[in-house]
């Protein structure tokens, strides 16, 4: 299983939906804070310590970026901010882009929102999933830095989540994950492969 996604290789990055590929396939978005950890999470989901840049000052990544799967299937890197010192011009155009992105592109089938268990639901994480329920896209939340916390407290705040998200965003759901452990990816695969429908083809 996780062999589809280690072969996931970077295409293009993009700073507009004009410069995305054609709008075809399955696409699997990955979003978050500049600080949740998303680069590590992505890297720890296809088993690729190098796919996608990790700095060591959070919000650098400031494009969309397609690893592919295969000819039909890929992952895209979004823009994290929300922590970093942005420029205003660079947050008010991903301001437009990234909602635009979520509501229009078709190939789109789900958004994994990586968000620090230490600090979740933050302002930033309501907002991508109010876009989200608005453009009727399934949401999965992966918690990660869980071994930040011992496994009781991580416990309860997984359990204070879903409880916010069934109330809140019905079509979101969430899981403990670690990027450095690295735990939980047998679950995000899960949930990819159905999104992929990669299990139809077994």
């Amino acid at each position: 299983m996780a062999d589809r996604y280690a072969r996931a290789w970077f295409l293009k990055s993009a700073s507009t939906l004009e410069q995305l590929p054609p709008d075809s396939g399955t696409e699997v978005a990955f979003a978050g804070r500049s600080n949740a950890g998303k680069s590590s999470a992505l890297n720890a989901i296809t088993g690729r310590r190098q796919l996608a840049r990790i700095s060591k000052t959070p919000g650098r990544t400031q494009l969309m970026n397609i690893f592919p799967l295969d000819e039909r299937r890929a992952l895209v890197d979004l823009p994290g901010y929300g922590y970093a010192r942005v420029p205003a011009s660079v947050k008010a155009h991903w301001d437009e882009v990234l909602p635009a992105y979520l509501d229009r592109r078709r190939a789109l089938r789900g958004l994994m929102l990586i968000m620090d268990i230490r600090h979740p639901l933050k302002e930033f994480d309501r907002q991508m999933l109010a876009w989200c329920d608005h453009a009727g896209l399934p949401v999965h939340v992966l918690l990660n830095k869980a071994d930040k916390l011992k496994h009781g407290a991580a416990t309860r705040t997984l359990a204070d989540v879903r409880r916010t998200l069934e109330a809140e965003f019905p079509d979101a759901t969430a899981q403990l994950f670690s990027s450095t452990r690295p735990a939980g990816v047998e679950e995000a695969h899960q949930v990819l492969d159905r999104w992929f429908a990669f299990d139809e083809e077994e």
